[in-house]
């Protein structure tokens, strides 16, 4: 066991450090769903600005709580080396308040300045490119809050109207 450990950090540890030395990328689309060699140093960019229509804060009420989520674009540099463009997103969740007023906060990372902390992070468009999939991972380990996966959508023929589906982890 302890030697399958040590070869799979030597291959993590050498894959890693190849990658990372790259003095040029490969612009590739974000949209592009093909294999890219693993020996090539590349940038899955926003080319076409698609993860614009996904920035900024969205509002919704359901069962009696209101949902904010705050998106930015972002760039990621992952263990290999690997560049590519993600949305990083921000939560907080209220109850509803009659008068108006903010209810009770039962959960806000609106304000962690740590794109890394708020654990809701993008992973890609959908083959179909209608939606954009992002994992979420909460601070509890039994409820709501806990992990799942976010499919957000802007609708093209109305671009202000957007939705979200909230698909828990087991």
């Amino acid at each position: 066991m302890k030697n399958l450990f040590l070869l799979l950090f030597i291959a993590i540890s050498c894959k890693s450090f190849t990658q990372s030395n790259c003095s040029q990328y490969t612009i590739v689309p974000m949209t592009t769903f093909t294999e890219i060699p693993e020996n090539q140093c590349y940038y899955m960019k926003d080319t076409n600005n698609e993860l614009n229509d996904f920035e900024g804060t969205w509002k919704g009420t359901y069962n009696g709580r209101v949902y904010e989520l705050k998106f930015n674009k972002n760039l990621y540099q992952d263990f290999t080396g690997h560049k590519r463009d993600r949305i990083k997103g921000r939560l907080r969740i209220t109850t509803e308040s009659p008068n108006g007023l903010q209810g009770l906060t039962i959960f806000d990372n609106f304000n962690e300045p740590d794109d890394e902390k708020t654990r809701f992070s993008g992973l890609g468009f959908q083959p179909d490119l209608k939606s954009y999939m992002m994992i979420f991972s909460g601070p509890f380990t039994k409820g709501c809050m806990n992990a799942g996966t976010v499919y957000l959508t802007v609708k093209p023929s109305a671009p202000n109207q957007r939705s979200y589906i909230y698909q828990k982890l087991i």
